[in-house]
């Protein structure tokens, strides 16, 4: 193992003189470095198997993803058919009895008919998507501080992956409509910081060279999730939606078991807190190096203030500094307009004259060149140029939507869906290097609320635009651009390192303003 002495000094602007970590070799070596980001980056640039923690965690946005999207096929409009010869309507709430039609398969396929609301108001139909998207919103918010400053990543990643299952499987045993859209709303709740979780724990566990191999790993966990749903949905057409439930959430559960026992926790975050003894070995079990026995003991000084041990204590420090508001508050207004087209789309399936199994099948495949995309695009082109770009495209795609039918309508849809995934994921990875390791969760988390709340908004939407198409493509498009000129307000960090506290990410926020604006 190369011994810490010859560690090289970190670049300018990269730390501060806030974090020092004392690294003692031999009991007579003593090399100063100014920020847990060179500890971290020393001792996981050496990791055997880099990649297999990170990859345990990533499998969550399998689960995540299947439970995002599961309402597309438990809430489908079911098949019907007239049963009298003057039955004329395209709408059976249009005819003067009920006598006259009938649904072409058992009630039990979807939820719309087992609880007798097929002609109930489109507020009523979309509750339950609009409950799970809801729940995502108000757990986000509450519980978005938890990984930053109580239980950590990995406690986060777990008790919220058991929590989202078992509301899941409870879901298969809804007695009625209330109890159901009840039940999406815990779902929701528990699932807000799942992903987050996942995402920012899997990036923490790998060295620099790596982040982006974790990105693009997430996201084709995230793809295999939606694109295994109408699969599994497709094979349980003739049967019960409650069993769908079952079928995505028993596996969940028995991760969310495993993850319990062989996860590994955040090196960084415990560095952070000050756990000097977790963090040997937690960096022990991720290096494996034979010289294992002298590995160094680390001596951690931490800003006290940024340690605050309170719940919100990474709330109030996203509110106090005025930088990180506004960042905050851009990336929030540019996730809305994602989020309501990346929600959006795979619900608004249904007002296509299309095959929905097909077309939702097409849209899941369609996130996978989207994740190599992003990868491209992130070690090339800046973060402010791709984003834009991608929400312009998605956007223009959507409005072209409402002028197109059939599959014309369905091949521009997918490109407004394409634009729209490789937004949300460009999103993700420019979440992570705006904000700092004690705050990183806690940010990422309120951006995916953001997102979320664009899902909140979308189910309404979709089911007005079962009458009008504008009221559904056409607003998503013109959402989506506006919100994507949000992102003039956010400065560049492709090709930078990501900071540990607000002291050093300050610091950079300093340094860039003296070089956009030199003394005379």
């Amino acid at each position: 193992m190369a011994q810490a002495s010859t560690v090289p000094p970190p670049s300018a602007g990269e730390s501060t003189g806030n974090i020092t970590v004392e690294i003692n070799q031999n009991l007579n070596k003593t090399t100063v470095i100014n920020s847990i980001d060179d500890i971290v980056e020393h001792y996981m640039s050496a990791a055997a198997g880099a990649l297999l923690f990170p990859f345990l965690a990533c499998l969550t946005w399998i689960f995540d993803s299947q439970q995002t999207f599961i309402n597309v096929f438990s809430d489908k409009p079911p098949p019907w058919h007239c049963t009298s010869s003057t039955c004329n309507f395209t709408n059976p709430c249009d005819l003067p009895s009920t006598s006259s039609w009938s649904f072409s398969q058992p009630r039990k396929i979807s939820t719309i008919s087992d609880f007798s609301i097929e002609c109930s108001s489109p507020v009523l139909l979309a509750l339950p998507a609009s409950s799970f998207y809801a729940g995502c919103l108000i757990g986000g918010l509450s519980l978005a501080t938890l990984a930053d400053t109580r239980i950590g990543r990995k406690n986060t990643l777990v008790l919220s992956s058991l929590t989202m299952s078992l509301a899941a499987a409870l879901t298969a045993l809804s007695p009625n409509l209330a109890v159901y859209a009840a039940l999406r709303f815990t779902c929701g709740f528990a699932r807000a910081n799942v992903g987050t979780s996942a995402f920012v724990l899997s990036s923490e566990l790998v060295s620099r060279r790596y982040r982006n191999h974790v990105s693009i790993l997430t996201f084709i966990f995230s793809t295999t999730g939606f694109l295994t749903l109408p699969a599994i949905a497709f094979l349980n057409r003739a049967y019960s939606w409650r069993l769908l439930y079952l079928y995505t959430s028993i596996p969940s559960l028995v991760y969310s078991i495993f993850l319990l026992f062989f996860m590994k926790e955040s090196p960084r975050w415990l560095l952070l807190k000050g756990k000097r003894k977790e963090a040997i070995e937690t960096l022990k079990s991720l290096t494996s190096l034979k010289e294992i026995d002298s590995f160094p003991d680390l001596a951690v000084t931490y800003s006290k203030k940024t340690e605050s041990e309170g719940l919100y204590s990474a709330a109030r420090m996203l509110f106090e500094k005025p930088w990180a508001l506004q960042r905050l508050a851009a990336i929030m207004i540019v996730s809305f307009g994602v989020g309501l087209m990346y929600y959006g789309m795979p619900l608004n399936l249904g007002n296509l004259n299309v095959n929905l199994y097909i077309s939702v099948a097409l849209n899941a495949a369609s996130e996978l060149p989207s994740a190599f995309v992003v990868f491209f695009l992130a070690n090339v082109v800046s973060r402010r140029r791709s984003l834009i770009g991608l929400m312009i495209v998605s956007g223009g795609c959507s409005l072209a939507c409402t002028a197109m039918g059939g599959w014309s309508a369905m091949v521009l849809e997918l490109v407004a869906f394409f634009g729209a995934c490789a937004a949300f994921y460009m999103e993700v990875i420019y979440t992570v290097e705006l904000f700092p390791t004690c705050v990183r969760n806690s940010a990422l988390a309120v951006v995916r609320q953001a997102v979320v709340l664009g899902g909140v908004a979308a189910p309404t939407m979709v089911a007005a635009g079962r009458r009008r198409k504008f009221l559904s493509f056409g607003v998503f498009g013109m959402v989506i651009i506006l919100c994507g000129l949000f992102i003039v307000f956010l400065p560049e960090t492709r090709g930078r390192a990501i900071s540990d506290t607000m002291e050093e990410e300050e610091h950079k926020v300093m340094e860039g303003r003296k070089i956009i604006n030199p003394s005379p």
